[in-house]
C-alpha cells in the first residue's frame, strides 16, 4: 500500500515516472485511478439523485454517462499510445495543434481552481457541523441554541486553517506528506459508502417519525440533464488518466480498456450505493452535502466529517501544485530567455501564485457555500476533459491513422457525438450557473 502511494503521488506531481523508473501494474494503476475519481464529488450524489427525480432516473443517466466516461479514458489512453506524449495536455497539442492544447491549459487550471474552491466550502461545512457537534456534547444544548460571534463563525476558522496549515503546506516545490495518506480520500469515500447505508438501516423510527418525502417517479429531461455536472465531477479521473497510462508496463490498449471498465464499474457501485441510501433516507430533503443531513452528535458522520476534512486539506496542496505549475513553468521558461532564473526569484513567483491562489479560492468559497453551484461549474468544465477533448482528439488522430475506410468513418462520427454531448453539457452546466447567480443578485 505503501509503494502505491509512493507512486500515485510521482503521478501526481510529475508529468509521468521515468522510463528506467518503476512501472505500474494492473493493481496499481486500479488503485491510482480511483484514487483520482473518488472524492469530494460523492457528497453531492445523494442530492443529485434527488434532483434527478428518483433513483431510476438518476442510475439511467449514470449508466448512460459511464458509456462516454469509459470512452473518454480509451480514447485518452490510445491518443497517448499513437503520440508518445504522456500529458494531457501534452497529447491534446500534439494531435489537436497549439491553439486547441492553449485551451486544454486554460481549461486545466480553470478547472482545478474550481476544484480548490469545492474543496474549501467542503472543509467548510465540516467544521461547522463539527463545532456543532462539539458545542452539543459540551453544553448539551441544540444547534438552534449555538451563540453566534465572529470567532465562531466556520468562515473565520477556515481563514485560520487556508493561514496557518494548508498555505504552509502548499508552498514548497513538492509535497513529499502526499505519499504517506495518498490513499486516505479512497478511504474516506469507502467510509461514508458504508456508514450512509448504515445509517439507512439503522435509522431510529418513532411513532412522530415524518417520513421523507420522495420523488414521483416522473422526470423531466431537464431535471435528468441538471445531474450530469455532478456525474462527471464525481467520475472525473481523465485528467491523471494519460499519465496512469503511459507509467503501466502493459500499455496493450485492451489492458487499458480493462482498467477503464474496472475502476468506473468500482466507482459506479460506490456512487450509486451512496446516492441510494442517501436520497432514501432525507428524500428530497437531502442537502447538498450530504453528511449536513445528518445529526452534529452522530458518531459514525463526525468520523466520516474527519476523514473528508483531513484528505481535502492534504489533497489541496496538490491541486495546488498541479495548478501553480502551469502556470509558473511558462513565466520562467520565458524570463530564462533574457534573464538568469534565480533561486530566489524562482521562490518568490512560486509563493506569489500560491498565495494568490489560496485566498483568492477562499474569497469565493466564502460568498459562494452552497457546494451544488460550484459542482456546476466544474461539471460543465470537466466536459472539456471527459467528452470534448477526446473527441478532438479522435477525430484529429483517425485523419493520419492507417485504418479502413469504415472504421474510420464510424470512429469520427463517435468522435463527433461525444463532441457534440460535450457542447451541449457544457453549455447548459454554464447557463444553469449563470441563472443561479442572477437569481441571488
Amino acid at each position: 500500500m505503501e509503494e502505491l502511494a509512493r507512486e500515485s503521488i510521482s503521478l501526481l506531481s510529475k508529468p509521468a515516472l521515468s522510463a528506467d523508473g518503476p512501472r505500474l501494474g494492473s493493481c496499481g494503476a486500479l488503485v491510482i485511478m480511483l484514487k483520482s475519481a473518488l472524492g469530494a464529488g460523492l457528497l453531492n450524489f445523494p442530492w443529485a439523485f434527488a434532483r434527478a427525480g428518483g433513483v431510476h432516473a438518476a442510475l439511467t443517466v449514470e449508466l448512460v454517462s459511464l458509456v462516454f466516461l469509459v470512452s473518454g479514458l480509451v480514447i485518452l489512453g490510445y491518443s497517448s499510445s499513437i503520440s508518445g506524449q504522456t500529458t494531457y495536455q501534452a497529447v491534446v497539442r500534439h494531435l489537436c495543434g497549439s491553439a486547441i492544447g492553449k485551451l486544454c491549459e486554460i481549461c486545466f487550471v480553470f478547472n482545478l481552481f474550481m476544484i480548490s474552491v469545492a474543496f474549501l466550502v467542503i472543509v467548510a461545512d465540516q467544521l461547522h457541523k463539527l463545532w456543532v457537534s462539539l458545542y452539543e456534547v459540551i453544553t448539551g444544548m441544540s444547534e438552534g441554541d449555538l451563540p453566534h460571534h465572529w470567532y465562531t463563525d466556520q468562515r473565520f476558522t477556515l481563514f485560520l486553517l487556508c493561514v496557518f496549515l494548508i498555505l504552509p503546506l502548499s508552498v514548497p516545490k513538492e509535497i513529499e506528506m502526499q505519499k504517506y495518506i495518498s490513499v486516505l480520500g479512497t478511504l474516506a469515500a469507502i467510509y461514508l459508502t458504508i456508514s450512509v447505508i448504515v445509517k439507512y438501516y439503522t435509522r431510529a423510527i418513532p411513532e412522530t417519525y415524518l417520513f421523507p418525502i420522495y420523488s414521483s417517479g416522473i422526470s423531466t429531461w431537464a431535471s435528468m440533464f441538471s445531474v450530469i455536472p455532478t456525474i462527471c465531477f464525481g467520475f472525473q479521473c481523465h485528467e491523471a488518466c494519460i499519465a496512469i497510462y503511459s507509467s503501466m508496463e502493459n500499455k496493450k490498449l485492451t489492458h487499458w480498456v480493462f482498467i477503464s471498465l474496472m475502476s468506473m464499474f468500482f466507482c459506479l457501485i460506490i456512487y450509486s450505493l451512496t446516492g441510494i441510501y442517501g436520497y432514501m433516507t432525507f428524500g428530497k430533503n437531502v442537502a447538498p452535502d450530504v453528511l449536513m443531513s445528518y445529526s452534529g452528535g452522530d458518531v459514525l458522520m463526525i468520523i466520516a466529517r474527519l476523514l473528508f476534512g483531513v484528505s481535502i486539506i492534504t489533497i489541496y496542496p496538490i491541486v495546488v501544485l498541479l495548478g501553480r505549475s502551469v502556470i509558473q513553468d511558462p513565466l520562467l521558461k520565458r524570463r530564462g530567455k533574457h534573464f538568469t532564473v534565480t533561486n530566489f526569484f524562482e521562490m518568490c513567483t512560486r509563493v506569489s501564485l500560491t498565495v494568490t491562489w489560496i485566498m483568492t479560492t477562499l474569497l469565493i468559497a466564502v460568498f459562494v457555500p452552497d457546494i451544488s453551484k460550484v459542482i456546476s461549474v466544474i461539471g460543465g468544465i470537466s466536459a472539456f476533459f471527459i467528452f470534448i477533448f477526446p473527441g478532438l482528439c479522435l477525430i484529429f488522430a483517425m485523419q493520419s491513422q492507417p485504418v479502413s475506410a469504415r472504421l474510420r468513418f464510424v470512429l469520427i462520427a463517435w468522435g463527433v457525438i461525444t463532441l457534440l454531448c460535450g457542447t451541449f453539457i457544457f453549455g447548459q452546466s454554464t447557463a444553469l450557473a449563470i441563472m443561479h447567480i442572477l437569481n441571488k443578485l
